[in-house]
């Protein structure tokens, strides 16, 4: 490294801690050097992040869950910048633009049959309160003003608007802000490794569900679920047939169903959506991170003909949906959007996943019988990897030692940038990684494991 690199690194990091307030992150430990110094980055090409000092890393976290086809994708390039030349931003508060039109046909066209209509937000947290606030005014457009309650499962994350905590169900992140939550009923996760249930997680879920909404007929709008995995929780997979049986259940008791695939759409799960697994139409679908490829904040929300029928009225009847954002829609990161599902389709993207999911698996059967590893989950290219005091009993470590993140510190220094969910490493690569980088990442997160407990 050449010394003016290392200055110019030093700098950046002392004008950073003069004036950011970093998201989900102790801000004590960071100005004061807990973690380590000089995670500036300052460029990407293909799978990996380049820092400030040149250091090269794969990006195995893609960049929160993000990233698509990996960073630079020439074609994204060149259509944001086609855009660009046209105009960056215009409202749709009574206009329309090209690049919205195109991803909404594109949107319709891909996603589970039945989603006809889409709206745009910016954010993942934002497209579930667009959901939340849809079903609400969806029976109240249609007299059924008793219909205010949501059902969710517990352990959830639905992004940090108030809406969308308040059907979140993991205290570090939840539990300060109770007060201003509203009530919301939660079941069990169907997690198997975490149930006491264990394999029958799924069915004693169910019956929860089942039980708490004909409790209370006629009260709820909606269910709200993380297709098939709960990401924020520790990458919490659901048992097969768990995802069907909720949407059975909706249909039992006409509630609505929010499928919220924001971290498990496009590609994340080995299908381009995660409902497509278990052959579910969601009645509104909330989608984010890779729907630009990872490039700029677009998200949206996509709604059944039936419910876009409940909102269309004269004036006067007041069913209008008053909601929007400054840049919903925003043309940029709609033409990024289209560009990323034109190369997804061009490159046949979706047909090349289960091979990158049998890699993914084979590998991380080598950790199956590690002392400290509780519990390897994979949904696709979604991994967590539990690490415990104790694989036999099950016993956590103490979280304040904070073995994960020491461990996703030790992978750093092997050359790949992975993020910890308490004491679950997690790996979340890009869907297109190629196969070489992809096991590449496999070995670095596997031999750091070893060593680290050596």
């Amino acid at each position: 490294m050449r010394e003016n690199d290392f200055h110019n690194a030093q700098r950046l990091i002392e004008r950073d801690k003069a004036c950011l307030w970093h998201p989900f992150t102790p801000m004590k430990q960071w100005l004061e050097g807990g973690e380590e110094p000089g995670r500036v980055i300052v460029a990407g090409e293909g799978f990996e992040l380049i820092d400030a000092r040149g250091r090269r890393f794969i990006d195995g976290f893609g960049s929160l869950w993000c990233n698509l086809h990996g960073h630079r994708v020439a074609e994204i390039d060149e259509a944001v910048r086609s855009q660009l030349n046209r105009i960056a931003h215009s409202t749709l508060l009574g206009h329309a633009s090209p690049p919205s039109i195109e991803l909404a046909e594109r949107l319709v066209r891909l996603s589970p049959a039945g989603l006809e209509k889409v709206f745009y937000s910016d954010s993942g947290a934002t497209a579930v309160e667009v959901a939340l606030k849809m079903a609400y005014q969806f029976y109240r457009n249609r007299g059924q003003t008793n219909r205010r309650r949501f059902l969710a499962l517990g352990q959830s994350y639905h992004g940090d608007t108030i809406g969308s905590v308040s059907l979140g169900g993991i205290d570090t992140f939840h539990s300060i802000f109770q007060p201003l939550l509203f009530p919301a009923t939660f079941v069990d996760s169907p997690n198997p490794y975490h149930h006491p249930a264990g394999r029958r997680a799924g069915e004693v879920v169910l019956q929860q569900a089942d039980e708490a909404l004909a409790a209370a007929a006629g009260e709820y709008c909606a269910v709200i679920v993380e297709p098939l995995v709960q990401g924020a929780a520790g990458i919490l997979t659901h048992p097969p047939g768990f995802l069907k049986g909720l949407r059975e259940l909706t249909k039992k008791h006409d509630v609505l169903l929010i499928a919220d695939e924001v971290a498990t759409g496009f590609c994340a799960t080995g299908r381009l959506f995660a409902c497509e697994h278990e052959g579910v139409s969601p009645d509104l679908m909330c989608l984010g991170k890779r729907l630009t490829g990872g490039y700029l904040p677009v998200a949206a929300t996509l709604a059944t003909q039936e419910i876009f029928d409940a909102f269309y009225g004269e004036i006067s009847e007041g069913r209008t949906f008053y909601h929007g954002h400054t840049f919903t829609g925003n043309a940029l990161g709609c033409a990024a959007a289209v560009a990323s599902i034109d190369r997804i389709e061009s490159t046949g993207l979706v047909e090349k996943l289960p091979e990158k999911v049998r890699l993914v698996s084979r590998r991380l059967a080598e950790l199956k019988d590690h002392p400290h590893v509780g519990d390897v989950r994979q949904c696709g290219l979604m991994i967590g990897i539990e690490l415990v005091a104790d694989r036999e009993t099950k016993k956590p470590f103490n979280p304040l030692d904070r073995i994960g993140a020491k461990v996703c510190l030790a992978a750093r220094k092997r050359g790949a940038i992975i993020r910890p969910l308490g004491d679950v490493v997690v790996l979340m690569p890009a869907p297109a990684m190629d196969h070489d980088t992809l096991d590449t990442l496999l070995t670095i997160t596997i031999e750091t494991i070893h060593e680290y407990f050596a």
